[in-house]
């Protein structure tokens, strides 16, 4: 004990400092580790939330295009029978006039491509404008919690701008 007092070794000042260190550390755990573990937590959890609509959206979005393709199936099979329906008329009026059945059958034809061709045109306007709204809902969601609602808005309306020169919505 003589050598730990002429090393300048004080135990009652040890015990007070281990005392002081054990306060300092209990009061940093309340007020400063547990709230900065809680924020982390909200943020992995919001992380979390804007990543699982991401994959909602882009399921939405896989779904869009299904049906996109459907419609344009349907379309093209509602062509091809037009254009056989067509073949049969031009067949059964080629026998009674050739002429005719010719003009009948551009007719009809010319009549099949501007339906598929406008049917095409609003399909594809559709799925534009849905992508565009679906685009501008994602980056509202992604946003939220990464900027402040000021920042949120002036995004939003930069992005909707552009997507309206581009004529996305």
């Amino acid at each position: 004990m003589e050598v730990l007092q002429q090393l300048g070794f004080n135990p009652i000042l040890f015990v007070a400092q281990i005392i002081n260190f054990l306060i300092i550390l209990f009061i940093l755990k309340k007020i400063l580790y547990k709230p900065l573990l809680d924020l982390l937590k909200k943020r992995e959890d919001e992380i979390k939330k804007g990543l699982k609509d991401k994959e909602d959206a882009e399921v939405l979005l896989l779904k869009t295009q299904e049906k996109e393709t459907q419609i344009l199936k349907s379309a093209n099979e509602k062509a091809k029978k037009i254009l056989s329906d067509a073949n049969d008329e031009a067949i059964k009026i080629r026998i009674k006039a050739e002429e005719q059945a010719l003009r009948e059958s551009e007719k009809i034809l010319d009549q099949a491509r501007r339906t598929i061709e406008q049917e095409e045109k609003e399909a594809e306007e559709r799925l534009t404008r849905k992508i565009g709204a679906l685009s501008l809902s994602l980056l509202q969601k992604s946003l939220v919690g990464v900027f402040g609602e000021n920042e949120q808005n002036q995004i939003l309306k930069k992005a909707t701008k552009e997507l309206e020169r581009k004529r996305l919505l």
